[in-house]
């Protein structure tokens, strides 16, 4: 599996700094993208996050959403495509860095 980051050039909505895809190159997966990950600014400043695909819904008005990338026991799965996201994109920021020196 391979993560693509897809930046966020327009800025908009602010915070948001990438899209982050996961594309598989193996097994029966292979040839098939998951999008909906995206890379954020944490609000207090100190660091990044990143959000998983989502269905929003409406329950009496209210906006909800549910995600559809869940863990099947083992909460900890979560962070691990996390953290694997945001090693992504702190490699896509080290090399676009390095392109404009």
């Amino acid at each position: 599996m391979v993560v693509k980051i897809v930046p966020n050039d327009k800025a908009n909505p602010p915070g948001k700094l990438a899209d982050a895809e996961l594309h598989f190159n193996d097994g029966v997966l292979d040839g098939l993208k998951l999008i909906g990950f995206a890379v954020w600014e944490r609000r207090s400043g100190g660091g990044r996050n990143v959000t998983f695909p989502a269905r929003q819904y409406s329950v009496n008005g209210e906006r909800r959403s549910f995600a559809l990338l869940r863990p099947i026991a083992d909460a900890a799965s979560q962070e691990r495509v996390r953290d694997l996201v945001l090693q992504a994109y702190a490699e896509y920021e080290e090399t676009a860095t390095e392109a404009a020196s």
